[in-house]
């Protein structure tokens, strides 16, 4: 068990140790910041420190709404949002090479310290009674690591102060394990408080994927053989548009109505189902490895091909499978066609669609409920290229109002 020492000393060695961070916090654990910066040797170790403190600076922070302000999930969206900040900024900075050359790692061409995302969410004490628990949510991530520190502290037993103590000694000691510090600082618990860790540790496959090193990882295992072979290096080339479905999607979770789409899809065109998951997201941080993990396991429970990927556009998709037909619902088809996903741009859209086209990609479209109205493929307005791309399910072989948001709703994410 590592021997607890007091705030300024786990400071002072964390202003020493091996990484550089950006802090965000939503309120709570905000002093957390003024005790690094406190100390001298801050300008080495903290980047940036962000306080998203309204819903509205959280939601334009994570550019997605979260489901929950206050949960772990949320907490880790911030880390790795924090996480991407910090690699930004560290090809940014003039004056990076100043650390100490015992704190350089290296990157590429340029020596940098490691990128640190640490990030806290936290329910506490305030002038007015809640109703919901005192919660405490701290994640960190980092290019091997995701981790989650969540206290459920006791209500009405500690003054606000107090509850910001503890909650930036959690954040603290966060930052001890991103950097490798083994001692911790001593938290002052009562009852039956309890910290709640999860730790996901990421394969080098992992970890070249949402560090752009390559763009795609091979399914893990699957129950119909083997797939054809992948070759994107010559998208447009027609000896690499190899016939295949892909089915892409968040699949979170993964449900009954996709594995329905998936079956009359296979069964349409003949051929085995292969399904995608990109780990980038055109309106979100990317996804941590806990979120990674636990998507993957519901494939490989069902020995289902799932690739990873780093291609959150259907233009970056079709370059990694020339020749797919491309398995979606009619709200995601909606979603390809409007210009607000390249920029507001239409002569990118335009682009975009003519690329898919030229590598030999279709659609397979199934209906779905869109602004609380059940939609085909021809009652979407889709530019005419894009509508040509299409093949459509009827609603005679496919209704299932089933989602994944709705599933979601009906876990307790703490």
């Amino acid at each position: 068990m590592p021997n607890p020492l007091s705030t300024e000393e786990l400071i002072r060695r964390i202003h020493a140790g091996p990484g550089q961070l950006v802090l965000v916090v939503t309120g709570g654990g905000s002093g957390a910041i003024s005790d690094l910066l406190i100390q001298p040797g801050g300008s080495r170790t903290v980047l940036e420190a962000i306080v998203p403190y309204s819903a509205a600076s959280l939601v334009e922070f994570l550019h997605a709404r979260p489901e929950h302000f206050c949960s772990a999930r949320t907490a880790r969206m911030m880390a790795m949002a924090a996480f991407q900040r910090a690699r930004h900024l560290q090809l940014r900075t003039e004056n990076v090479p100043t650390l100490p050359a015992d704190r350089l790692i290296s990157a590429g061409a340029n020596p940098i310290g490691l990128p640190v995302g640490i990030s806290c969410t936290a329910s506490l004490a305030s002038d007015r009674p809640k109703r919901g628990p005192h919660r405490i949510h701290v994640a960190m991530q980092t290019a091997a690591v995701t981790a989650t520190y969540s206290l459920e502290l006791t209500k009405g037993c500690r003054a606000r102060w107090d509850e910001e103590k503890i909650t930036v000694q959690i954040v603290l000691n966060g930052i001890a394990e991103a950097f490798g510090i083994p001692e911790r600082l001593s938290l002052q618990l009562v009852n039956e408080e309890k910290i709640e860790s999860t730790h996901a540790s990421a394969s080098q496959e992992w970890q070249d994927l949402l560090l752009g090193k390559t763009r795609i990882v091979q399914p893990y295992s699957t129950a119909t053989g083997p797939l054809p072979p992948l070759n994107h290096q010559n998208a447009t080339a027609e000896s690499n548009k190899a016939p295949r479905i892909i089915f892409s999607g968040a699949f979170n979770p993964l449900h009954s109505g996709h594995l329905r789409m998936a079956e009359i899809a296979a069964t349409r065109l003949g051929l085995p189902v292969e399904f995608e998951l990109s780990i980038e997201n055109v309106d979100k941080p990317p996804l941590d490895y806990t979120e990674i993990a636990q998507r993957v396991a519901q494939f490989t429970e069902k020995q289902l091909p799932l690739w990873l990927t780093c291609a959150p556009t259907f233009e970056e998709k079709s370059q990694l499978f020339p020749g797919a037909t491309f398995v979606v619902g009619a709200d995601t088809m909606l979603r390809i066609g409007q210009p607000c996903y390249y920029g507001n741009d239409l002569s990118a859209t335009e682009l975009a669609i003519a690329r898919i086209a030229q590598r030999g990609c279709r659609f397979l479209v199934f209906g779905r409920l869109v602004d609380q109205a059940f939609q085909s493929c021809r009652d979407l307005e889709l530019p005419e290229p894009l509508r040509k791309l299409c093949d459509e399910v009827s609603i005679s072989e496919f209704r299932e109002d089933v989602s994944s948001t709705q599933l979601r709703t009906k876990t307790n994410d703490k």
